[in-house]
């Protein structure tokens, strides 16, 4: 379905519900620059790290594309698990996970109550931005402890500038692209505005200094359009 969900006047902030979830991939694809390029990348990288039986979680798994292009690209038998709060966002997963043959585990919890286990590769894909500040470097101590020594993981994330006039520079540039992909001034300003306070993005340089806090021993920007940027961490 495509995404309308803004071309009307906003009444809350905005939440993963079943309005969301039924264009969500649509909402993606169209609002996120380059976003299957960085999902090709993600799955290539995740690949050199796997074998037979390795744990992959996906972290905020909406519709589960990211585990089920993994499944079909990867050689290895592996144990998938995707986790996210949405119910709307699981059920559309576990249709699409039946409809490409594909077993993912899907778990409908807070990311904080599920017990990670001998991961080999963590994916969170634009999840890190939806969490406080605070509970944000808590989960990715988390992450850093569920992994096995050489595991990955592997983030993106939308960004800010420290610098003022870039940031807007960053804003104008991604509002153009928003309309080249058939969004409305008004769209735009509707999902703005029910993102307020909702999505708090870290710049670059915050993201890595969290990722190092916690212990990881590298980390690299391996893909980065204007204000969104794909990360790797090796444990």
């Amino acid at each position: 379905m495509i995404d309308k969900v803004f071309n009307k006047t906003i009444s809350k902030q905005f939440e993963f519900d079943e309005e969301v979830a039924s264009v969500f991939d649509d909402m993606l694809d169209r609002s996120v620059p380059f976003y299957k390029q960085m999902q090709k990348l993600s799955i290539s990288f995740a690949n050199n790290f796997l074998e037979d039986g390795s744990n992959v979680y996906d972290l905020g798994c909406s519709t589960a594309s990211t585990l089920i292009e993994l499944s079909k690209s990867s050689k290895y038998n592996l144990n998938l698990v995707g986790i996210d709060n949405s119910n709307a966002m699981l059920e559309r997963a576990s249709k699409k996970a039946k409809a490409f043959g594909v077993e993912i585990k899907l778990l409908n919890a807070d990311i904080f109550d599920v017990d990670l286990k001998d991961a080999k590769v963590v994916f969170s894909n634009y999840t890190l931005q939806f969490i406080r500040p605070l509970n944000r470097e808590k989960l990715v101590k988390k992450i850093y402890d569920s992994l096995e020594d050489g595991g990955v993981f592997i983030f993106s994330e939308k960004l800010v500038s420290k610098n003022s006039f870039l940031n807007k520079q960053f804003i104008d540039e991604y509002y153009s692209f928003k309309k080249t992909q058939g969004y409305s001034e008004f769209e735009i300003s509707q999902k703005r505005e029910a993102l307020e306070n909702v999505l708090i993005p870290y710049t670059e340089d915050e993201n890595k200094k969290m990722i190092e806090d916690a212990g990881f021993k590298h980390c690299e920007t391996v893909f980065k359009w204007v204000n969104f940027a794909l990360f790797i961490a090796i444990k």
